[in-house]
């Protein structure tokens, strides 16, 4: 079977160097490691300090790794809150965030917006422990602007403010100060395959897990905080994941020149998109609309046919999700996307027009 580009937005193309740094963590003997060695330890501490300085994140804030953004939610509702969230959402997976925070503290509150306004943020409950927000999300293609989160961090400064960049951080230059908590899983715009996520915790985030003290799960809040002052993780965790994690940190450039080179691709996306009368961008107002994540709409029947021959050339094309899911059809455009690929695309809907 020959290798498709995957413009999936996740898990999506991995960065090509990948392969040989799994050759490398074999030869070092990496794969077998003792997750509580000095060798682990060292490699641990390596990796938050690169992305500490690849993605400008502060010095005091802390860095622990999970299976996945999902199980950050999990954590959030389960050791950080004590009794009410709000969560402001546009899209599918906001809003499972909401409901999936539900099930642990029944009295989230969920406010939900159109796509192609802004996020609103007036009305917030007095009794928010924690404000919930999607930065990107990735089922229609929207994304709040760090303007936006600093305008709700200035607003409500006695609240947290937690941040899923699932499908952004490692893509765009993210505000981190303007955040208690950030995270991310690393199968989109850190070019890795699935199956660890990277949480980021302010000093006042830390302080409210270490006073709530929940200490009932193996994932629970205090308990990480505790590994990671070690450099070491509550369980064993994905050792490869974090090996790869830090040699591609030791490769890709800045943030600030990621952020740059995804947003250049973006507009030439949007330019060609908005000359095509083929398929239609999915969200129409500029201000809302994804850096990272393209939805393009259009008939199911042009949809299912297009994949399908996109495939035929070597090209993977991201179903759309939810709601959309037959008549959208996604494009990540994240880092680990050659301009070659690129490129490729715009030929392939070049002769569809």
């Amino acid at each position: 079977m020959n290798k498709l580009v995957s413009f999936y937005p996740g898990p999506s193309e991995i960065y090509p160097q990948v392969p040989s740094f799994v050759q490398d963590a074999y030869n070092a003997g990496i794969l077998s490691i003792n997750h509580r060695s000095a060798m682990f330890e060292e490699m641990f501490g390596e990796t938050v300090a690169l992305l500490k300085s690849k993605l400008h994140i502060p010095e005091a804030y802390a860095i622990f790794f999970t299976s996945s953004a999902t199980e950050c939610w999990e954590i959030i509702a389960q050791s950080l809150v004590e009794r009410q969230t709000t969560h402001i959402y546009n899209g599918a997976f906001g809003e499972k965030w909401w409901q999936y925070t539900q099930k642990i503290k029944p009295l989230a509150l969920g406010i939900s917006f159109d796509e192609n306004e802004e996020i609103p943020y007036d009305h917030i409950s007095p009794n928010t422990e924690i404000i919930c927000l999607t930065q990107n999300e990735t089922s229609n293609g929207t994304q709040v602007s760090n303007a936006k989160i600093k305008a709700i961090k200035e607003k409500y400064p006695q609240m947290l403010l937690a941040v899923d960049a699932t499908s952004s951080m490692a893509g765009i230059n993210l505000d981190i100060n303007q955040a208690d908590l950030w995270f991310a899983s690393v199968q989109k715009c850190f070019g890795l395959p699935a199956g660890l996520g990277v949480m980021i915790c302010s000093p006042r985030a830390v302080e409210k897990g270490l006073a709530i003290q929940e200490n009932l799960h193996y994932n629970s809040f205090p308990f990480i905080i505790g590994m990671t002052a070690k450099n070491q993780t509550a369980y064993t965790p994905n050792v490869l994941g974090i090996y790869l994690l830090n040699r591609v940190l030791q490769m890709v450039p800045d943030i600030k020149e990621v952020d740059i080179k995804i947003k250049d691709r973006y507009r030439r996306y949007i330019h060609f998109f908005e000359e095509s009368t083929q398929l239609d961008l999915h969200i129409h107002e500029p201000a809302t609309r994804s850096h990272t994540v393209l939805v393009l709409e259009g008939e199911q029947d042009q949809i299912t046919t297009l994949k399908k021959e996109a495939k035929k050339v070597g090209i993977q094309l991201g179903n759309g999700y939810g709601k959309y899911a037959h008549i959208t059809l996604r494009i990540a455009n994240f880092p680990a996307i050659g301009d070659r690929d690129v490129d490729k695309l715009l030929q392939f809907f070049s002769g569809k027009r």
